[in-house]
């Protein structure tokens, strides 16, 4: 395991973490808002059996510097990826993973680079668009619940706030805990303004979505209570290569919540491009 770090398009210095055989198909992780690198718990393990897995923290998150400004601009959350995989030499053969958030992230990536060095995309509970009014950017019923409340400078306030997840990213079971426990605190470590700001932009990436010459996979829950299934029906619908496993009864974190299906359905996914 190695933890690098790369500077961005404007300075922002972008950290990640590289696990699993140096020669094996590069998989890039990009998490969910207010989260981090360590978020994918036990499944990143797993991944890293089969891959080269690079799991990024995200500007704003983790070990990455949370510049004042710039969350609103795509270019900015774009040339975050591109210069992870300059850093790491890679210019083709790479899965783009997108969870929550982290779909609008690689989505921003395609449209600003599009998929020359790209084999396969991945979105999990996940979008490609952000904004009102935005087609495949509804916003789930748990999400609207935390805010405003999770924006909060007040720790009391933010801890309500996202206590109204509830068991959202994990699923239910007290087996979970560990990974709630994780998950919330990465949250809770997100500063406030970042948390905030990264919901102030709208971009439309539907044209990209159209116009994509690689193969996608949607994985979603159907009681995705944060990001509605209808918003990963959407990228299905919409992208031309696509494969879709709706899990049914399932809920946001999907890698959390059944972290062998996860592994193996990304997995197989990628072994089918061959």
């Amino acid at each position: 395991m190695a933890i690098r770090e790369v500077a961005s398009a404007d300075g922002t210095t972008i950290v990640y973490q590289v696990t699993g055989p140096e020669g094996a198909r590069p998989l890039v992780l990009l998490h969910g808002w207010s989260g981090n690198l360590r978020c994918w718990g036990r499944s990143a393990d797993l991944l890293a059996e089969h891959f080269r897995v690079i799991a990024v923290d995200l500007r704003g998150h983790g070990y990455s510097d949370a510049p004042e400004a710039g969350y609103d601009d795509p270019k900015n959350w774009a040339a975050d990826i591109a210069a992870v995989l300059a850093a790491e030499g890679i210019s083709s053969g790479a899965i783009l993973l997108g969870w929550s958030y982290g779909g609008i992230v690689l989505s921003d990536y395609l449209t600003a680079y599009g998929t020359g060095a790209i084999a396969g995309v991945v979105y999990t509970g996940s979008q490609a668009n952000i904004g009102r009014g935005v087609e495949g950017a509804e916003t789930g019923p748990g999400m609207a619940k935390a805010i405003p409340d999770v924006f909060d400078e007040s720790a009391g306030k933010a801890t309500r706030g996202f206590a109204a997840f509830g068991n959202a990213n994990t699923g239910p079971g007290r087996d979970k805990g560990v990974d709630a426990q994780r998950l919330f605190g990465g949250s809770i470590a997100t500063l406030p303004r970042v948390r905030k700001a990264l919901f102030y932009r709208t971009v439309d990436n539907t044209e990209t979505l159209r116009g994509l010459d690689v193969p996608v996979l949607v994985l979603h829950g159907t009681a995705d209570p944060v990001v509605p299934i209808e918003n990963g029906r959407y990228i299905a619908d919409t992208a031309p290569d696509v494969r879709t496993s709706y899990w049914e009864g399932a809920q946001h974190g999907l890698f959390i919540e059944d972290p062998s299906r996860f592994v193996t359905e990304v997995t197989n996914f990628v072994e089918a491009l061959g």
